[in-house]
């Protein structure tokens, strides 16, 4: 349960919705008027999913119950699989590796 009334509920969802919008709309419009992205933007552009992901994964491996904990088995897992994912390149390489290193720290 939460302490916020239904109604500042539903402003902030109404509010995180057009703020939302109003993001992804910014970049159709900005760009459809620059003939050409800045390079620097570009590049920027290209990073974003892997921040993203990293933003996603990260707080789950480190701190799964709000506590931060580094010596796990899935953060082993997960350093395992950044590195097959840096040297390799590969999807398959990454999950096979990532989840073969968990199940046999978690089997020790």
């Amino acid at each position: 349960m939460t302490s916020a009334s239904d109604p500042v509920l539903w402003a902030a969802f109404v509010a995180a919705a057009v703020g939302s919008y109003l993001v992804r709309v910014s970049f159709i419009v900005l760009f459809q008027r620059v003939d050409e992205v800045p390079r620097l933007a570009e590049r920027a552009l290209e990073l974003v999913p892997a921040a993203v992901l990293a933003g996603l994964v990260l707080p789950s491996l480190v701190a799964p119950e709000g506590t931060v904990a580094v010596l796990t088995p899935k953060v082993a897992a997960g350093g395992v699989a950044t590195v097959v994912a840096w040297r390799t390149e590969s999807m398959a390489w990454t999950l096979a590796a990532g989840m073969g290193a968990l199940w046999l720290l978690l089997a020790v």
